[in-house]
């Protein structure tokens, strides 16, 4: 049990981690240890990442940033007294870039006692209206050292305040009142601060895009929330100057002469828009995905080398992404990694540490979730799972991370199971599945001694998700069965 007492700014605090929490999974393929917090400390984890030398850096929703450092169990503080501080960046061990709500701070230790003495504003260029929902995403650096950020769209269900910030539109009220707006710049996009400071509005149309990640080729991927105008969770592949479907940031777009974008038509923004890159189920896959994490040159993670791990706030889960390009075209597949067995709900961030392990925060500040921080630990033993998915013309082509067995031909209708399906995009919260079918399987094939699996369907159609369940899936030995058997692909395109 907590106790309730006042931990002590600028101390230094030694704990133990939560042994009676420590859980090592079927297989041992991963253990998850749950490191204990600071007493009186709100744990509500909204940033995390690691110093050179393997301490953590953590950031709580009420304001603290704080160092953990493994080996002796010891929390120190490093700052106070921020607002919401959604993301960070570690420049060094006296220096980080803190995503406040209000603004992007850089935060020095100038004298190398250990603490903060220096917090200097380095953007706070875009419009506040006080918005409970005006949340701050970010930043993320690429390899030519920009940064991205993104901000969240406003909710009528919070309301405005009488003073603003920033260029306010002169019909915002005509705006407000729908379920999310953006009255003020740049409310709903992701942008970009070039390494001499310049910003670019990068892209536009989302409503809570609640994780930001870059894969090893600089591409930036973005995860946003269900609501309106998003029918179910989406991860984006966000290209400059592309619209994502939420229509109330559209009125900042350079040079927009269209009016009330919400007085458009659905079929009208849907042609604006650029698609999903994945997306995922909703009360299938997950609810609320918050940060996406790039598996690299990870020894204990090999079989999934290349693909993101998504938080996800409302289960106990975690999401593996495994994506490819289709004539030009990114998309892919989605399935859950890790399932319960001791992880908490509320994974709002993800970071790998330098020793491979990966750290996990969560929080429940106004949504469903847990609290404090969570390590992963990879034994090398690889899972029974799905290694990858790729797309065929009449189907696809499943790699597993052992030789599969599927019985005989009569099995082979309950070992594979597939529908296809949908979700409207309208300004409604939300959508159900629509167009659903269930799909036959015509054809199967095992080759690649055992690993690979080959399914034809007989058609594929674009803007559809094909749900694939693989039910009595068994390694060549028959002594396990799949530790995942979901798996949801989004077609963009098709061969």
């Amino acid at each position: 049990m907590r106790t309730a007492i006042t931990y002590f700014l600028g101390a230094s605090i030694a704990l133990a981690a939560c042994q009676g929490d420590d859980l090592v999974s079927d297989g041992a393929s991963f253990q998850i240890d749950t490191i204990e917090t600071p007493p009186g400390l709100t744990a509500e984890v909204a940033a995390l990442d690691f110093l050179a030398d393997g301490r953590l850096v953590a950031a709580f929703m009420r304001g603290e940033v704080m160092i953990y450092e493994p080996d002796t169990k010891e929390w120190r503080v490093f700052a106070t007294g921020l607002h919401e501080p959604l993301g960070l960046k570690v420049i060094n061990d006296r220096e980080i870039l803190v995503m406040q709500l209000p603004e992007l701070t850089r935060i020095k230790d100038t004298d190398g006692d250990g603490k903060a003495d220096t917090y200097e504003t380095v953007y706070d260029g875009f419009g506040m209206t006080g918005n409970y929902h005006e949340f701050t995403y970010g930043p993320v650096e690429d390899s030519e050292g920009n940064l991205y950020f993104a901000l969240n769209s406003s909710s009528a269900g919070g309301g405005t305040s009488t003073e603003l910030r920033g260029d306010t539109l002169m019909d915002g009220k005509s705006r407000e009142g729908k379920p999310m707006f953006s009255i003020v710049p740049y409310r709903g996009w992701v942008m970009k601060m070039k390494k001499n400071g310049e910003i670019v509005p990068f892209a536009s149309g989302f409503r809570s895009p609640n994780g930001l990640g870059l894969d090893a080729k600089g591409r930036l991927f973005v995860t946003d929330n269900q609501g309106d105008w998003v029918g179910s969770s989406p991860l984006h592949y966000v290209q400059e100057g592309k619209f994502y479907g939420h229509p109330a940031s559209l009125v900042w777009t350079k040079g927009w002469n269209r009016g009330n974008p919400f007085e458009l038509s659905a079929d009208t923004l849907n042609a604006l828009r650029e698609k999903p890159a994945v997306i995922f189920p909703h009360n299938v896959i997950a609810n609320s995905p918050t940060q996406p994490v790039q598996i690299r040159h990870n020894k204990m993670l090999k079989p999934f080398e290349g693909q993101f791990i998504v938080g996800e706030m409302n289960q106990e889960r975690l999401v593996r992404i495994m994506l490819e390009d289709v004539n030009g075209v990114v998309q892919g597949a989605v399935t859950p990694f890790i399932d319960g067995q001791g992880l908490r709900k509320g994974n709002n961030r993800l970071v790998f540490a330098p020793d491979g392990s990966l750290w996990v925060g969560q929080s429940d500040h106004g949504w469903l979730g847990d609290r404090g921080i969570q390590r992963i630990s990879f034994t090398g033993k690889t899972p029974f799972d799905v290694a990858d998915i790729h797309l065929l013309k009449n189907g696809f082509e499943m790699y597993f991370t052992q030789s599969i067995d599927l019985g005989d031909s009569i099995h082979i209708a309950k070992a594979i199971r597939v529908r296809r399906y949908n979700y409207l995009y309208h300004q409604k919260y939300g959508s159900p599945e629509v167009n659903l079918k269930q799909m036959s399987v015509h054809e199967w094939k095992i080759s690649n001694r055992g690993k690979r699996l080959q399914i034809d369907l007989g058609e594929m159609e674009k803007d559809y998700l094909y749900e694939i369940t693989l039910d009595s899936v068994f390694n060549k030995q028959r002594t396990d069965t799949l530790l995942n058997k979901l798996v949801v692909y989004t077609v963009k395109e098709t061969l």
